[in-house]
């Protein structure tokens, strides 16, 4: 076994160093023993987003500026899914405040992370 990592270390030097680093390490707080109870709470935990819909403020957290968040704003307004007075009002604050000042920014796979 020691030959191996000494042939990797040689190989992939940076990448040895990286792999041993401790920001790169994860700590195991628990583990379960029974399967289905870790295969429940799974379940629990992504059926918490079932049949959720999205409203305007969350299509705004996945924008990266403005711009793209008076997009969805259009959009919305033109599809009726939101009222004009409720644009008015949204792109006042995001004149006024930024886009962040609806949330952090939502990441691809938010509704589908365990928290």
């Amino acid at each position: 076994m020691e030959f191996e990592k000494k042939r990797f270390k040689q190989m992939f030097p940076n990448l040895a160093d990286e792999m041993n680093t401790d920001p790169n390490r994860v700590a195991i707080s628990s583990v379960r023993s029974d399967v289905f109870a870790g295969e429940e709470r799974a379940s629990a935990l992504t059926k918490r987003f079932d049949n959720y819909i999205p409203d305007a403020i969350d299509y705004i957290r996945r924008c990266d500026n403005e711009e793209q968040a008076e997009e969805i704003i259009g959009f919305l307004e033109k599809r009726q899914e939101i009222s004009r007075d409720y644009a008015k009002r949204l792109r006042k604050q995001l004149r006024g405040k930024g886009v962040r000042s609806f949330g952090s920014k939502k990441q691809d796979d938010y509704y589908s992370r365990a928290e």
